[in-house]
């Protein structure tokens, strides 16, 4: 290799060495409330600025300054010198990516939620257990557990059960404050993914139906946003007991009913499947489909079953498109679950007796999938 060539690759493993500093960086910036302090100074503000906003002592101007550097040249901030130029002091503005960490500037979604969740240390203590899941033998696994595993057992043991001893549905149930974040999370970007699906016109897949059961739909969020746009579309959720529970008494008028999506779904004219099939393999995946089938009429009664996840390929073929959608299907192995190219929907569509469907790449790297029976 050339000299060249060898910098470039120091410089690409020195990058990607330091990924995970960027996703600390945002972390911190939305618990300190930087995006907000930003935002009510009218989307521009200097380093003195928000350490007061925020309540930092002076001291901590230059390790701001640090954190600032990180966070604008990755774009979640952008900054610009301050007029007149000698003065000397830089002005941080929002992007449209840190607008999405204010409630209110990003269309009323606040997206910090779901960064909370994914980078929650309980999301994170498995990926350091990657390379010893890789290696574990599965006929020994099904004799004895891993150290510190669960008992999933074989292929079954997830990564997230061998670091924590239990699948991660155990853990919502285990572990109060977790299952919080998981729920906000789910809800906050529920409220944001609903929001362009109405108004980039995939709101139409709910139009002609006249009841809706969203199948794993958490605290109601993505049931709530149907029944506020179609009001004479009666919604429901359907979700585990321990979910349920705790759902929101100001849900408006979704019902929700507790019980287990492999056992049974209410009937319905459709059902919507949200983040919910890229958590499981394909066997599981069939079984749902199987049951959401069951609880929908013909096609050309209006029965359907709508789903918002990733078609790994689909859409637009930019870089940072292509590589969301690679990280986000290694992200979702730690519970066993994965993202599908489109020849692999087809396939469980079929084997669930689906005979048809029809993908929209509508929202960024998600789309929305029609199936038909």
């Amino acid at each position: 290799m050339s000299t060249e060539e060898l910098l470039q690759g120091h410089l690409q493993l020195y990058h990607h060495f330091f990924s995970y500093i960027k996703s600390m960086a945002l972390k911190c910036a939305a618990e300190l409330g930087i995006p907000a302090a930003i935002h009510r100074r009218g989307g521009a503000a200097t380093l003195r600025d928000i350490v007061a906003d925020v309540a930092l002592r002076q001291a901590k101007v230059p390790h701001l300054r640090r954190l600032m550097r990180v966070l604008t040249v990755s774009g979640i901030f952008a900054m610009k010198q301050q007029q007149p130029a000698s003065s000397g002091e830089a002005v941080y503005t929002l992007t449209p990516a840190s607008r999405l960490l204010v409630a209110g500037a990003g269309g009323g979604h606040d997206m910090s939620p779901m960064l909370r969740f994914l980078v929650h240390p309980t999301a994170l203590t498995p990926f350091f257990s990657l390379h010893a899941w890789f290696r574990v033998d599965d006929e020994e696994e099904e004799e004895e557990p891993v150290a510190g595993g669960g008992g999933g057992g074989g292929a079954a043991m997830s990564l997230f059960e061998m670091a924590h001893g239990f699948p991660r549905w155990e853990m919502t149930g285990r572990d109060a404050a977790y299952g919080a974040v998981l729920n906000d999370a789910m809800a906050a970007d529920s409220r944001f993914v609903m929001e362009v699906v109405f108004r980039e016109g995939g709101g139409d897949v709910f139009r002609g139906i006249g009841s809706l059961v969203d199948v794993g739909g958490g605290h109601g969020a993505a049931a709530a946003a149907v029944a506020a746009a179609f009001p004479h579309v009666k919604c429901s959720v359907l979700d585990l007991p321990q979910v349920v529970r705790k759902a929101p008494p100001d849900a408006g008028d979704v019902r929700f009913v507790a019980g287990d999506m492999f056992e049974y779904v209410p009937p319905a004219d459709a059902v919507l499947l949200k983040y919910v099939l890229h958590c499981f393999g394909d066997d599981d995946c069939v079984k749902i489909l199987r049951r959401c089938k069951e609880a929908i009429p013909a096609r050309d009664a209006g029965g359907k079953v709508i789903i918002i996840n990733m078609v790994i390929g689909s859409g637009s073929q930019r870089d940072i498109f292509k590589e969301t959608q690679a990280l986000f299907d290694l992200y979702m192995m730690y519970i066993d679950g994965v993202e599908r190219e489109e020849k692999e929907w087809e396939n469980i569509f079929s084997k669930a007796g689906f005979n048809a469907y029809k993908i929209m790449p509508i929202l960024g790297f998600l789309s929305i999938i029609e199936v038909y029976p």
